[in-house]
């Protein structure tokens, strides 16, 4: 392997312990163990500075047209071929509960997509948007957030304004 692949393949692991410990500290807390939970956190924290330093050593970071465009890029792969196929699979396997994962993150990317493209169309403007995310399928929406979720059908309480 390159040093490349192997700064691949570090930026992937820490993103992804970052993620996992994140999930633990959440589960920590509601079982009553706060102390764990943010270690869990600051763990976290940590893994998420090693991936920057990984990804600025390899300049994966460009200016915000050309993050855009690789926005567009990743999510657009994603809801185009990534999930459809994921989603065959799992209901062939007859995993549902995986198969409704990657029906809501399909849905989920293609929005995303859009949002950044309108983001790069709008460049710029810095009009000021305020993004509201539904904590059940991660649903991005522009201004309030709506009565019901119109991808999962959670209530407006499932969503959290972006700061």
């Amino acid at each position: 392997m390159s040093t490349m692949d192997n700064l691949k393949e570090a930026f992937a692991g820490e993103s992804q312990a970052n993620r996992l410990y994140l999930a633990f500290a959440r589960k920590a807390d509601e079982d009553g163990y706060p102390q764990v939970a943010r270690l869990f956190r600051a763990a976290a924290d940590a893994e998420t500075v090693h991936a920057h330093a990984h990804l600025r050593v390899m300049k994966g970071v460009k200016d915000t047209a050309a993050n855009l465009n690789q926005a567009i890029e990743g999510e657009t792969e994603e809801f185009r071929s990534m999930y459809p196929r994921m989603v065959e699979e799992a209901e062939k396997d007859g995993a549902i509960d995986a198969a409704t994962s990657f029906k809501y993150a399909n849905a989920v990317e293609e929005i995303h997509a859009g949002l950044y493209q309108k983001a790069l169309d709008n460049l710029g403007d810095n009009e000021e948007v305020d993004y509201c995310v539904c904590q059940y399928c991660g649903n991005t929406v522009e201004g309030e957030a709506p009565e019901k979720c119109p991808i999962c059908g959670a209530p407006r309480s499932s969503f959290r304004k972006i700061d």
